[in-house]
């Protein structure tokens, strides 16, 4: 079998990919992760996660490279991670009481081919305070993370629903990466 590469620094992935295998290398890519004019929320995010594997499949043709990316939207609206804390508060008041949807794209590449999918969950939030958002962000937890909050933290506490694929909110949908890589793999289609 070719070597495993999952090309993300983020440490939540790492952990979700040994669910399916511990034999992976860590490489990550560098890309530009601007939003092109009119590009819809779908194609953004399969284009994040096409750009990450092929970036990093150019350096290790001989590998299977996956790349993952994670967004959150809210009406249409893309809401990336914050760049300070006023922005997280913008967007953690924006979700606060309201239903969003979290969309994870995953792409596997390899000499012979490629292959996409989109993993969407929607999250409705509790209505927040401005004291609780502040509190949030007081630990730090949101600065790194799309739409400003972490599921698997203390985001978590916000959080009234969830439909669809938890780890798909978490940032790697991890059944349905397993069943599309041995797919892949033995070279059969879903």
């Amino acid at each position: 079998m070719q070597p495993l590469i999952l090309a993300s620094q983020s440490p939540r992935r790492h952990e979700l990919m040994r669910y399916i295998t511990s034999d992976f290398e860590i490489v990550s890519a560098s890309i530009d992760e601007c939003v092109y004019e009119n590009e819809s929320v779908e194609d953004y995010v399969v284009r994040m996660a096409e750009t990450k594997a092929e970036n990093v499949y150019q350096n290790h043709p001989e590998s299977v490279v996956i790349g993952c990316d994670t967004i959150v939207s809210y009406k249409n609206e893309i809401l990336g991670k914050p760049v300070d804390k006023d922005e997280a508060y913008r967007v953690l008041s924006l979700l606060s009481g309201k239903t969003h949807h979290v969309l994870t794209a995953v792409s596997i590449v390899s000499s012979q081919k490629k292959k996409s999918f989109i993993s969407k969950a929607e999250v409705t939030f509790f209505p927040l305070t401005s004291e609780e958002i502040w509190r949030y962000i007081h630990t730090d937890e949101p600065m790194d993370k799309a739409g400003a909050y972490g599921i698997q933290g203390q985001g978590s506490l916000f959080v009234s629903e969830i439909k669809g694929d938890y780890y798909s909110i978490v940032g790697l949908p991890v059944a349905h990466l397993q069943r599309h890589l041995m797919s892949f793999i033995q070279g059969e289609s879903l």
